[in-house]
């Protein structure tokens, strides 16, 4: 039996091979994260290489982790991967312990299991999806 996030999946790669665009945008917000992990620079590496791996993206060099923020509000981790498709970008807000995470590709990939496993590594309680189709 196929599961929902199964078939949410499923629909997007069905639309994306259909609908032949030029790539898939995916952002997802997660909250009320485990700020322990989302304040670990190694942690966040290794997370990187795993969800690469998951949704069969090729990295292109190292990731890079960058703490910065003067502003309390938004002070945390910056990351960036180029895989060979595009990008994959993330933000980690500590004060909220929110997670902002992009994945740009010219290949199709399935966002929500990307998602789910997100929220599963950084202990997220929720979060939101936003799928686009650039042309």
């Amino acid at each position: 039996m196929i599961s929902e996030q199964e078939q949410k999946d499923q629909e997007i790669i069905n639309k994306y091979n259909t609908s032949n665009p030029w790539g898939l945008a995916v952002s997802i917000d997660l909250k009320d994260c485990d700020l322990a992990k989302m304040t670990d620079a190694e942690y966040i590496k290794q997370f990187v290489k795993d969800l690469c791996e998951l949704i069969d993206m090729r990295r292109f060099g190292e990731t890079v982790v960058v703490n910065f923020g003067e502003e309390e509000r938004v002070a945390g981790f910056s990351m960036t991967q180029l895989i060979e498709t595009s990008l994959i970008s993330a933000h980690f807000a500590n004060a909220s312990r929110a997670i902002y995470l992009d994945i740009f590709s010219c290949k199709v990939f399935a966002p929500y299991k990307a998602a789910e496993f997100t929220k599963q590594a950084f202990g997220a309680k929720d979060y939101q999806i936003n799928i686009n189709f650039r042309y």
